[in-house]
């Protein structure tokens, strides 16, 4: 049998062969591959630890919250331990992980263009705030991987022409044939820079403030290798590939998706998992749904994926008062494997996700679901499509405002849509992640986005501590509202065996006013019916559609209401959730 060490060489030299096929590296892949095992601390045989395959690192207690670092602020502390204070006095009880966006020092998109992947960004705090926060929590770090910053040093070294990243870039030719080149902006493709060696074009796909790496070049590997290994250093065990679907350029094809893409992915798995076999990768890769699926692999590459068709489907649905399209990709989701599951949310820092919707809602549909945006205050933010012309590309609003009412106009119904809308989320199968906007019914930031003149400001609001506490304290804040009817359903959803990311779902037929889901524990002993009246008049149920097993006793999580023989029917009332179990 192979030594654990010798079969690991193995493994990363297939993988590198797979990614440098065809590519004239100035090192052999023998080289590289030591190269990356010593940049992991793994050459040696003690320094490798026991892989499982097809083990969840997960079950129903991880609920991840989404935020910024400074989300919240409060005079005379670094806005890290705001956090860590604000997440120990309103969260421990209900949510285990944070994601915190991008904390190191940037020049734009909200830290999404990183100056330096090594040093965190002084005004939020430093590592030790970072390793307090990762103490009591899990943390998940953005792993911003297809692109940096164009007043980062290594960019400075490249318009140089020495040091390093003086080859770290992406650069191609105006007259090059750029046509089948995927793009999430609207912005020009490359970016004219004159440097020592005269003027070069820049591939820059999202922002010509974000300069894209050239991931031929394994010093551009190696370095982000070590950089996973710093991070690992220091806490982090949820690592989010940040727009990784571009990462692999190849002049000719739409360069996303690569074949190369998808085997970095699996690389960087291997690596990471042999050195904290508990770490994650999750792949952000906004795009339809069939090719995110894709990032699955056979169970080898990331361990989750955004689950990005959910919020404009979700979103579709609670305005319509029509669970038809959502049901109808329900139905067509494969359940992830063991050592794989979803992750799923419907609010985050960015918009809400258009691309994702693309052969699930129908342009009408889409259309409408536009317009009723833009008429609660929503943004749209668009792209180049293939043939040139602008397409939308996401919703930029908060969700709290999102569903302040349906395609007839605003009603006295949102807040119980919103928290529809996650009694929704919450159940399903997968980690549900929880934008800390949400969680505080934070809505539309118009004031921000005049500010930055940035369609995504909308939903990036900046707490003062003192002024968010008085109104979650506040019995008739709709703060305090949010706050605590989200909780009061994570406290029930975190004790839910039958709520496992992995455990069995099954999409119920119950016509398209009412939406609903089977969850079964993976020991067989829970069930959880999960069922949402998604309009605004009441429903009735009938429960021989559910089909209740009549020697358990069933019943509803939410409303302590108990269920007898006798019960044919019930009214469920105006985004009313109900779960019906047989487990107390």
């Amino acid at each position: 049998m192979m030594e654990p060490l010798v079969q690991l060489q193995e493994s990363v030299l297939h993988h590198l062969a797979v990614i440098y096929a065809g590519v004239e590296t100035a090192e052999s892949l023998e080289q590289i591959g030591t190269k990356l095992l010593a940049e992991m601390r793994l050459d040696s045989a003690q320094s490798l630890r026991p892989i499982v395959p097809h083990q969840n690192h997960w079950d129903q207690h991880d609920v991840v919250l989404i935020t910024y670092g400074d989300s919240i602020e409060q005079d005379g502390e670094k806005p890290l331990q705001t956090l860590h204070r604000f997440m120990n006095e309103r969260c421990k009880a209900v949510i285990n992980s944070v994601h915190i966006l991008p904390f190191f020092p940037y020049s734009s998109d909200d830290g999404f263009s990183v100056i330096d992947y090594s040093s965190v960004n002084e005004a939020l705090g430093n590592w030790q705030h970072i390793g307090a926060i990762a103490d009591d929590y899990r943390l998940m770090s953005d792993l911003v991987i297809n692109h940096c910053s164009s007043r980062s040093a290594w960019f400075d070294n490249f318009i140089k022409g020495e040091g390093q990243g003086s080859d770290f870039f992406y650069t191609a030719s105006p007259d090059d044939d750029l046509s089948t080149v995927v793009r999430p902006r609207t912005s020009a493709l490359l970016r004219e820079t004159p440097t020592s060696k005269g003027v070069q074009h820049v591939w820059c796909t999202f922002s010509h403030d974000q300069v894209d790496f050239d991931f031929r070049n394994p010093q551009v590997l190696l370095t982000f290798v070590s950089i996973i290994r710093q991070y690992l250093d220091n806490g982090v065990r949820l690592f989010r590939l940040d727009a990784v679907a571009f990462l692999w350029k190849q002049l000719g094809t739409p360069c996303i998706n690569l074949e190369q893409t998808h085997e970095v992915v699996r690389l960087l798995r291997t690596l990471i998992e042999h050195a904290q076999p508990d770490a994650v990768i999750i792949t952000e890769t906004n795009i339809p749904n069939r090719e995110n699926l894709a990032y699955f692999g056979n169970a080898n590459e990331a361990h989750a994926i955004y689950n990005f068709s959910l919020p404009p489907l979700l979103l579709n649905t609670l305005i319509t008062g029509n669970c038809q399209y959502l049901k109808n990709w329900m139905m067509s989701m494969p359940p992830a494997q063991n050592g794989t599951t979803y992750f799923n949310f419907i609010a985050s820092h960015d918009g809400i996700g258009l691309r994702p919707a693309e052969g699930l809602l129908d342009e009408l549909e889409l259309n409408t679901l536009l317009t009723t945006m833009q008429q609660f205050g929503g943004r749209v933010s668009w792209r180049v499509a293939d043939n040139g012309q602008q397409k939308p590309y996401e919703i930029n609003i908060a969700l709290f405002d999102a569903l302040q009412g349906t395609v007839k106009g605003t009603d006295k119904w949102g807040l119980d849509r919103f928290v529809c809308a996650h009694a929704i989320m919450f159940g399903l199968e997968g980690i549900p992640g929880l934008y800390i906007h949400s969680l505080l019914g934070t809505g539309n930031d118009l004031e921000r986005v005049n500010n930055t003149n940035q369609n995504r400001s909308i939903n990036r609001h900046r707490w003062d501590y003192n002024l968010l506490d008085e109104e979650l304290d506040s019995p008739h804040s709709q703060h305090h509202k949010v706050h605590q009817r989200l909780s009061a359903l994570l406290e029930l959803r975190i004790k839910q065996p039958a709520f496992h990311p992995n455990a069995t779902q099954f999409t119920l037929q119950l016509g398209e006013q009412l939406f609903g889901y089977w969850r079964q524990s993976i020991d067989r002993r829970q069930s959880i019916f999960c069922i949402s009246n998604i309009t605004d008049t009441p429903q009735l149920l009938r429960l021989s559609d559910v089909n209740l097993i009549g020697t358990d006793h069933w019943m509803d999580l939410i409303s302590g209401l108990e269920f007898n023989d006798s019960m044919m029917e019930l009214e469920v009332q105006p985004y009313q959730t109900l779960w019906i179990t047989n487990i107390k």
